[in-house]
C-alpha cells in the first residue's frame, strides 16, 4: 500500500478548503433558491440528475467492492468518479432550480415523500464534509483514519444518492 507524504502546508490548505466548501456549498445552494432566471427551459434536468444519483450509487458500491478485493487503484479512481458525479449533480440541480418553479408533490404518500425528501436534503448537507475529509485522509496516506471515516461516509453518501432517485421517482408524475 502506497503512502503519500504531504507537506504540512498542503495539509493545512486542504483542511481549510474542506471546511470552507462544507460551509459555502449549503449556503450558496440555499441562496440560489431565491434566484430565478427567466427564458431557460431546463425542465429535462431532473431525469438527468436522478440518473447521475443512481450512477453514483452504483459507483460507490463498486468502489467498496474494489477496496475489499484490495484493488486500491480502482477504488481510488471510482471514488474520484463518484465525487465528479456528485459535483455534476449539484451543478445541474442548481441550474434546474434557478430556472424552474418548484414542483409540488400531489401523491397519496405525502408523509413518506417528505420524510425521504427532508432526510435526503439534511444528509446531503452533512455528507459533504464527510466525503471531503474521507478523501483527504486517503490523499494524505492516512489509511487508518480513511477507513474509520469511510465506514460512516459510505452509508450516508449511498443513502443520499438512492434517496435522490426515490424522490425523483415519487415527484416525477407531478412535473
Amino acid at each position: 500500500m502506497k503512502t503519500n507524504k504531504r507537506s504540512p502546508q498542503q495539509i493545512l490548505v486542504f483542511k481549510r478548503l474542506i471546511i470552507a466548501l462544507s460551509i459555502l456549498i449549503p449556503i450558496v445552494v440555499a441562496g440560489l433558491f431565491s434566484v430565478k432566471l427567466d427564458g431557460y427551459d431546463l425542465t429535462f434536468l431532473p431525469a438527468i440528475y436522478a440518473t447521475i444519483n443512481g450512477t453514483t450509487a452504483i459507483v460507490l458500491i463498486s468502489a467498496v467492492v474494489a477496496v475489499k478485493k484490495k484493488n486500491f487503484l480502482l477504488h481510488e479512481r471510482l471514488i474520484k468518479f463518484a465525487i465528479t458525479l456528485s459535483a455534476m449533480f449539484l451543478l445541474l440541480y442548481v441550474a434546474y432550480h434557478i430556472t424552474s418553479e418548484s414542483t409540488t408533490y400531489g401523491g397519496e404518500y405525502r408523509g413518506l415523500y417528505f420524510f425521504i425528501l427532508i432526510s435526503h436534503i439534511l444528509l446531503s448537507i452533512v455528507v459533504v464534509p464527510f466525503v471531503l475529509f474521507t478523501f483527504f485522509q486517503g490523499w494524505k496516506g492516512d489509511f487508518v483514519k480513511h477507513r474509520k471515516i469511510a465506514k460512516i461516509t459510505f452509508p450516508l453518501w449511498l443513502y443520499v444518492t438512492i434517496s435522490g432517485v426515490i424522490v425523483y421517482l415519487m415527484i416525477s408524475p407531478f412535473y
